[in-house]
């Protein structure tokens, strides 16, 4: 791969690193979402493994400024095989003082920070509640400083241009970014073909960030800032395939329109934007050509009713939403469950309660889909534990779905939905079939007769000839579906319905330990908590310790060796992003005294905080240490 570097004069030094650590904050009118993921872009091109951690403002129109307007964007970008996005940025790029306020403690001692000096202004100081300007009163003496007009610079880089001082101002990202594509040996190259077709109708626009992105670019070339010195990662030993980046979002979509090609059936879309979960609408829009419809609803009530009413005419019903509304969803998910009806309802996490930190990282809502619903009302959920895996378990939900003709829950969260990674793309050939066939033969048709090992009913799609049949929430007589107010029916199709759920457990992975298969410490998880897990207990694993990691990515039912699995370790500590969910429920089930580490900060874990989290279970009394 050729960079621009190789056509200026070489720096002083290159200094190769293992893995670099940047965190881009800044209003949330600065671009730094678009910041961070074109440095995302280009580490991926040049072939880095990376991990992201955008961090949205949860104020939709937080005065510019504020401290709680801004946003930021952190990426990892390693040599090596990594697993999260960092504990701590290597590198602060703060454009204002609220970023710079809000992000500096998160920088260790002696790392780099690097500051627009020119929106240190007495005004934006006093929005920011700083008594005095940091850049001088010496507050920032631990940290290795860079001071660099960004605006001034950037603006007299556009001289020339017609555009407005505040359209030139807009662009000063990009110089921001060009500062860090040559520090970091990277090259320009990817995001100067990406401007020209972002703004091809706009060339004025277009030579903007472009300049801008070139002069920062030159700045960190031609200062002695830096002391002419460069930073290189070498790409990653990554399994041979075609890459690209995606977002969990992103692999959510694909998957689910993969799931309606393997299935040989149209996928059906009601939804009502929420955040996190609207970019799954955003994309599955994009897919009609693939049998893909997408509906948006005027309620989260309306959406889940129309996909039922799709999965009740032969479709693959899809509905989506977040806490606040999966709550709403509760009684049409209940009746999904009545009519036995296969149905997918996604649930992309966000700190709560009502609608809480809706831009926040949480994992609050596994008991929400468990048992939110009125009566027995048993769903199977699975959840994936990376952006990459939401591809596949959209597939995997679909699967259990239909070939348990039930509604599942598949269960994402904001971290997962808007961080990304390189994800290899499958091979068609390797992707499983998960089409069912229709009912079709009418001598032999009862609309609740079941399959012996699946205990799924048949799918009659309407218009069948001779299988016309009634549907709806009151209960269902056994083999018939009459409506039946006869209690020892009820009873036995309570049972029936729970039973099938359990089924699944037959067709599903046995969990997978990594590390020892008997030892002092197993550190359970699930969802999005495995980077953080798994990175913990590849050091302490280092450090000798007898410790493994396990992650359910299947949650109700859990695999058959669960049990046995928690037995072989003399203790058990359960890291969740809420106060205690999967730890209430492996306590019940399992009589397994398990520890829980739990924080609702609306952040993943540190990796050091599991990691000090198990030290202390191995050592209570510190005598290792």
């Amino acid at each position: 791969m050729t960079t621009d570097v190789s056509t200026n004069p070489a720096p002083d030094s290159v200094r190769d690193l293992d893995r670099v650590t940047i965190r881009f904050c800044g209003d949330s009118g600065d671009g730094m979402q678009l910041t961070g993921s074109q440095f995302t872009r280009t580490a991926a091109v040049f072939g880095n493994d990376i991990a992201t951690l955008p961090d949205f403002p949860a104020e939709i129109r937080a005065p510019a400024g504020s401290l709680p307007g801004v946003s930021g964007f952190q990426i990892s970008f390693s040599s090596n095989d990594i697993h999260t996005p960092g504990d701590a940025p290597d590198v602060l790029v703060a454009m204002n003082p609220a970023a710079l306020k809000t992000n500096v403690n998160d920088l260790p001692p002696g790392g780099a920070l690097i500051v627009n000096k020119d929106a240190f202004t007495a005004a934006n100081l006093a929005k920011a509640s700083y008594a005095s300007d940091p850049l001088t009163d010496g507050s920032l003496s631990g940290w290795n400083v860079f001071e660099i007009p960004i605006s001034t610079l950037n603006e007299r880089s556009l001289d020339g241009l017609e555009m407005t001082s505040k359209q030139k101002d807009l662009t000063k990202n990009f110089f921001a970014l060009g500062i860090m594509f040559w520090l970091y040996e990277r090259s320009m190259e990817p995001t100067l073909r990406w401007v020209d077709s972002k703004f091809a109708g706009k060339p004025v626009f277009a030579e903007a960030n472009k300049r801008a992105l070139k002069a920062g670019y030159a700045f960190g070339e031609t200062t002695e800032i830096f002391h002419h010195q460069q930073y290189r990662v070498k790409p990653a030993q990554l399994p041979a395939g075609t890459y690209r980046n995606i977002t969990g979002n992103e692999a959510t979509a694909l998957g689910f329109v993969a799931a309606s090609r393997l299935a040989k059936r149209d996928l059906f879309y009601g939804s009502y934007p929420i955040t996190p979960a609207s970019d799954i609408l955003h994309q599955l829009s994009t897919y009609k050509s693939f049998g893909v419809r997408t509906f948006q609803a005027e309620d989260e009530i309306a959406a889940i009713g129309s996909a039922v009413g799709a999965a009740y005419g032969g479709a693959m019903g899809l509905t989506a939403s977040s806490g606040p509304g999966i709550a709403l969803k509760s009684e049409a998910l209940g009746l999904a469950v009545m009519v036995e009806l296969p149905l997918v309802v996604v649930d992309v996490q966000r700190a709560g309660p009502s609608t809480g930190m809706p831009t926040k990282n949480e994992q609050s809502d596994l008991l929400q889909v468990m048992f939110g619903r009125n009566g027995e009302a048993p769903v199977p959920i699975v959840a994936p534990a990376t952006p990459t895996e939401c591809f596949d378990y959209a597939i995997e939900a679909w699967r259990i779905a239909l070939r348990h003709m039930t509604p599942v829950v598949y269960l994402s969260d904001a971290f997962l939905a808007t961080g990304s990674e390189p994800w290899r793309i499958p091979e068609p050939a390797d992707l499983p079939n998960i089409a069912v066939e229709n009912w079709t033969a009418k001598e032999t048709f009862h609309p609740y007769d079941r399959d012996p090992v699946t205990l799924a009913r048949p799918w009659a799609v309407p218009g069948t000839p001779g299988l016309e049949h009634r549907i709806g929430g009151l209960e269902k007589a056994d083999i018939t579906g009459n409506v039946s107010y006869d209690p020892e029916n009820h009873h036995r199709m309570t049972q029936l319905r729970a039973q099938k759920v359990a089924a699944v457990a037959d067709d599903i992975p046995d969990l997978q330990v990594f590390g020892p298969s008997r030892g002092d410490l197993l550190v359970l998880g699930w969802g999005s908590t495995y980077g953080a897990i798994r990175s913990a207990v590849e050091r302490l694993q280092q450090q000798g310790h007898s410790v493994a990691h396990a992650h359910l990515r299947h949650l109700n039912p859990f695999p058959r060796n669960t049990g046995d699995v928690l037995a072989a370790y003399r203790k058990v500590l359960i890291p969740e992003v809420n106060l205690g969910q999967l730890r209430l429920l492996i306590r019940g089930r399992y009589l397994v005294d398990a520890v829980g580490l739990n924080r609702v900060r609306g952040k993943p874990y540190r990796i050091s905080e599991i990691e000090d989290a198990a030290r202390l279970m191995l050592d209570p009394e510190g005598t290792a240490r």
